[in-house]
């Protein structure tokens, strides 16, 4: 009997403000709480809350038939518990009904993994205690931030005892393989891999209320017939997206609220069909193969690398700032500085310093609060330059006057201050306007 897998991933960062050259060393608050705080309120209103509450309505209605899955990370866990507690309520009010699985992740919606597995451990430690703390329960399937995936991330999934994974179904990886199957890593010997059908998942995510797709208007009948048209050609149709694109990214006005509320009913009316979570899909299918990927894949953008995120100077610099503060953080003891620096490490800071162009890059534009890229890399780096110097004068008061856990000169600041001087006005602006999207978002 196939099963139709819904995961949906929640998330909001905490978004950096113009950040000057001139803050650095007399300004120690870095994020935009009022930008933070109203966008949390808007979506919640356009999503988390009427979203939320449809799904509890299908879960009673069917009698916990219907099934699906979040991934919350940390910092949305965190910024519910600040601007937002009727929302944290109605999601605990789901997982309570025992039909909601929730996945484990990197607190901060992290990149930690590419610069330091340990870090990267510590944060999915920190998510699984903020999840047990709020919903009373513990995550037994994993996925990495934006989906990011190889056989080395797997590996370390499994000694950390998930019984799932989950990552793209990025053609240059399956090649001829099917994404509606159960997979097993090729370094692995228990932990099960399951695959996003991203085509599928993107009829709903992105081209829904895109009036020139061909398939438009997409009704909950139609997309019934294309599930049931995979019986026999899988075991999981795992239907990955933003929980955003729920009121968000597809306006309560396209009806992409009465088509959610529809579907379940017409997958349940076929008697081989039923939902799953994650865990449920690896607990009852065996691997249909095991599947090598030892490059990074994604689920960002066409190329599903992390082109997203590391496609740039701007990108590989600023992380490799990040990077280097890690060691000397940590050696303060400090949990406020701590803190602070592992919001540092979010992925959406890499993903606005993205200078990509045409669809790709007008997504990315989309949900970047800045108007430039670069801005977005001076903001950061400038920022990053103070939480610096504030570690390195902390190790001082400690006594830490010399070795790597004290750096002399602050590389983050250097480059700051390089780039706000180098760059010209010109830089600044987008070379070309990008093309006009396919899919339909309204911005924060």
């Amino acid at each position: 009997m196939p099963s139709v897998c819904f995961y949906f991933q929640v998330h909001q960062p905490y978004r950096l403000r113009n950040y000057s050259f001139f803050d650095i060393g007399h300004n120690h608050m870095y994020e935009d709480e009022e930008a933070n705080k109203a966008i949390m309120l808007k979506v919640a209103d356009k999503c988390y809350l009427p979203m939320n509450a449809l799904l509890l309505r299908l879960i009673e209605r069917y009698q916990g038939r219907f099934r699906f899955c979040f991934s919350m990370s940390g910092v949305f866990i965190e910024q519910m518990q600040q601007y937002a507690p009727r929302v944290l309520q109605s999601f605990k009010d789901l997982v309570a009904t025992g039909c909601v699985e929730v996945l484990a992740e990197t607190y901060a919606h992290s990149l930690s993994f590419l610069f330091s597995p340990d870090e990267w451990q510590d944060q999915i430690r920190l998510h699984d205690k903020i999840v047990k703390e709020n919903f009373g329960v513990t995550p037994t399937a994993f996925r990495n931030t934006e989906l990011i995936y190889n056989n080395d991330i797997a590996r370390m999934a499994e000694e950390m005892g998930y019984k799932a994974v989950l990552t793209e179904g990025a053609d240059q990886v399956i090649n001829w393989r099917s994404p509606n199957f159960c997979y097993q890593p090729a370094n692995c010997r228990r932990i099960r891999l399951l695959l996003k059908n991203y085509r599928l998942s993107d009829d709903i995510a992105f081209r829904f209320s895109n009036q020139g797709w061909e398939e438009y208007p997409l009704t909950a009948d139609k997309y019934a017939s294309w599930l049931f048209s995979l019986n026999g050609h899988g075991e999981t149709i795992n239907l990955f997206m933003d929980y955003e694109t729920f009121g968000e990214h597809q306006w309560a006005e396209t009806g992409i609220f009465q088509f959610m509320e529809a579907l379940p009913g017409l997958v349940l009316d076929n008697p081989d069909f039923k939902f799953a979570t994650p865990t449920e899909v690896a607990e009852s299918s065996s691997p249909m193969a095991r599947l090598d990927i030892p490059n990074y894949i994604s689920w960002a953008d066409a190329e599903r690398d992390l082109s997203a995120w590391r496609g740039n100077d701007l990108q590989d610099d600023a992380m490799g700032a990040c990077a280097a503060l890690e060691e000397s953080v940590k050696k303060t003891k400090d949990p406020d500085l701590l803190r602070v620096w592992r919001r540092m490490t979010t992925s959406d800071h890499f993903y606005y310093m993205c200078t990509k162009f045409f669809s790709d890059g007008d997504v990315h534009k989309y949900f970047s609060p800045y108007e430039t890229p670069y801005d977005a890399y001076i903001f950061y780096m400038n920022a990053l330059a103070d939480l610096e110097l504030t570690v390195r004068h902390k190790l001082e008061e400690q006594g830490v006057t010399s070795g790597r856990g004290a750096p002399k000169r602050s590389d983050a600041e250097r480059a700051a201050i390089a780039f706000e001087d180098d760059i010209s006005d010109t830089a600044r602006m987008p070379s070309a306007e990008p093309e006009t999207p396919v899919i339909r978002l309204k911005t924060h």
